[in-house]
């Protein structure tokens, strides 16, 4: 794993300065601290910091084609390279690597952009074109790498974090206050905006193209929920099977050590369990919490012994909070996921006994395994039920006179059912994912910031991909919406940021896209089945992991974040959130929130997560 940066100014005749583009790669070296390299012609300047993972002596970067006509950046791997070759390159072309980035190099020449969509890996890029003058950008499909840009019309700044792009001068850190809206909604920021407004994020999928005509933007890649096949459930776990021991096997691919993240949950155990199959015994790493109700470490422990693997294991204490105003530098932008934090220690962990970890993300949105899809189908067959317009009669009004009680479990919060039932199912999704729906943004927000946002709502950032979702049927249209957004700019930014601030590589077999692909054209009945989530995969798992990880309640990888507020945290993040008073946020909305959550009349740990996140990101980055 690496980073990348660089700078393209395509009406320049000189050289782009070393330095420039030096300052920017240092900033993000913890991407790669093993080597670093530059390459600087007119107009153009490619900058490289190296994690080494294969061809640990050859693969050094920028690298060039044989005539270094085409300059190529790369962060990530392609796990079929070796394919690639034979199938493409077995004439015609000289290796000077065994690198899989060559044959990104070679590929191009072949295949031009068209090459994109041959590469199964992750990864985000930055070739140089000489001979056509043209810089091209590419992110993987699924978005597990990333790739953030600044174009002002007459210079193209590219970095892997946005911190590399902050080090050129002349980069403006005016905040985009859309994204801010976006940011309380969601507690990320989607793309392709970021909390910048001059910097953006190339979304997952796509490539640029940036020469003197200016810049291009297309889509290679997507996936499609509209023609589910017809097969047997004992058919679906076989071929399911299949191409997710295929997608373990590609990922084992290293000449450093490798291991595994492991919790108690079915996801990281199947791939832990395949992996045994291949390269016994596995080194496994897990973290724990001395709260019980979240803590997976004993059921991970457990497991790792029935496997024979080499485990190892870290509790994290309330203490470990000291390190919040590391994960805002490492962040870039707000980011309030809390899980971040377990996410970094386990990272730690692992970084000390190995250099790449395959982990078990994405099983929950490929197969339907969050338990608000299962609320989302309830809902939808209710409103299926009922014509809109006595929806909006009747559950509207029962939404806003019913009690709000947040502290009561899910089947008892009436309130937010009936509210989510008078509205659409897209409305309806949004309502119950938002952490600040728009009523509460009207009192948290300044009036000024609320005048300015001039009635823009965050619903169009689901929506729209809502919409283009490719199928009728209402969980695959949910399901598409969160592996555009949730997946990509949550899920997979906690786990690169956390990640490579320890220098590991995660690999997630689960988020392969050609297994993506296959599981998309599984009936959603088998993925969300009587209620009961990820039915077949795993009823395809009964021949790798035992009943008891089978069946066992998931926990997730949270944080106690309602506890802390009151406990270790209370005075650190009580001088965070007030402490700072800028013009956005009415302080007196939030303190009345604090003061419900102390006395444990509502659970407002969310919100303050999240608004404490975003002041310690304006502090660590002095933005205003």
């Amino acid at each position: 794993m690496c980073g990348i940066c660089g700078i393209y100014e395509p009406g320049r005749d000189t050289a782009i300065e070393v330095a420039s583009v030096k300052a920017m790669a240092d900033a993000i070296r913890h991407r790669g601290p093993d080597d670093d390299g530059f390459y600087c012609a007119p107009g153009v300047g490619l900058g490289h910091r190296r994690l080494s993972i294969i061809d640990l002596a050859g693969g050094h970067q920028p690298l060039a084609n044989e005539d270094e006509t085409i300059w190529i950046v790369f962060n990530g791997e392609v796990y079929n390279f070796e394919d690639l070759n034979r199938r493409y390159l077995s004439t015609g072309h000289h290796f000077r690597t065994r690198s899989d980035t060559e044959t990104i190099v070679h590929l191009y020449e072949q295949l031009g952009e068209a090459c994109f969509a041959e590469l199964r890996g992750m990864f985000a890029l930055a070739l140089w074109d000489g001979r056509r003058k043209r810089l091209v950008l590419a992110r993987d499909p699924v978005g597990k790498k990333p790739l953030f840009y600044s174009w002002d019309g007459r210079r193209l700044l590219f970095g892997s974090e946005i911190k590399a792009l902050l080090e050129v001068p002349g980069v403006s850190r005016e905040m985009d206050l859309t994204a801010i809206s976006d940011y309380f909604t969601f507690q990320y920021v989607p793309a392709p905006k970021t909390i910048y407004r001059s910097v953006r994020k190339l979304r997952p999928g796509h490539y640029m193209t940036v020469d003197r005509s200016g810049v291009r933007e297309v889509p290679y890649w997507d996936i499609h929920f509209d023609q589910p096949g017809e097969h047997s459930e004992s058919e679906w776990c076989e071929r399911l099977l299949e191409e997710f021991r295929t997608a373990v096997k590609l990922r084992l691919v290293s000449d450093v050590p490798l291991g595994a993240f492991l919790s108690g949950g079915v996801d990281s155990s199947s791939v832990v369990a395949l992996m045994n199959g291949f390269q016994p015994p596995v080194t496994t790493c897990s973290i724990g919490f001395s709260e019980g109700s979240y803590d997976e470490a004993g059921e991970a422990r457990e497991f790792a012994g029935q496997l024979g693997a080499k485990h190892f294991e870290q509790i994290v204490e309330p203490h470990a909070l000291n390190l919040i105003s590391k994960l805002a530098w490492h962040y870039d932008e707000p980011f309030a996921d809390s899980s971040a934090v377990p996410t970094y220690y386990v990272s730690q962990v692992a970084r000390q006994h190995v250099t790449v970890a395959l982990s078990g993300d994405g099983g929950d949105e490929n197969f339907a395994g969050y338990r608000r899809y299962k609320f989302d189908q309830l809902e939808n067959r209710l409103r299926s039920y009922v014509p809109a317009s006595v929806r909006r009669t009747v559950f509207g009004p029962l939404g806003e006179m019913y009690p709000k009680l947040g502290w009561a479990p899910r089947v008892l919060r009436a309130k937010s059912t009936f509210q989510s039932l008078a509205r659409d199912p897209i409305e309806g999704y949004f309502h119950g994912i938002s952490c600040c729906p728009p009523a509460l943004k009207s009192g948290l927000f300044s009036p000024d910031l609320w005048k300015q946002l001039g009635g823009y709502d965050s619903i169009d950032v689901l929506r729209y991909h809502y919409d283009r979702a490719n199928t009728t049927d209402p969980l695959s249209r949910i399901q598409y919406v969160d592996i555009k957004t949730y997946l990509v700019d949550d899920i997979l930014v906690k786990v690169d940021r956390a990640s490579m601030a320890h220098s590991l590589e995660v690999r997630c077999p689960l988020l392969d896209h050609k297994l993506m692909e296959l599981i998309a054209h599984i009936p959603s009945n088998l993925k969300l089945h009587n209620g009961q989530g990820k039915y077949i995969f795993k009823k395809a798992l009964q021949k790798v992991l035992p009943q008891e990880v089978l069946t066992r309640r998931k926990k997730g990888f949270a944080m106690p974040v309602p506890e802390w507020f009151r406990g270790e945290l209370k005075g650190f993040a009580h001088d965070a959130l007030f402490g700072h008073k800028d013009g956005l946020l009415n302080n007196a909305f939030l303190m009345n929130c604090w003061n419900q959550h102390q006395r444990g009349r509502r659970d407002w740990s969310a919100l303050l997560w999240t608004t404490l996140m975003f002041r310690k990101w304006q502090e660590v980055y002095k933005v205003t």
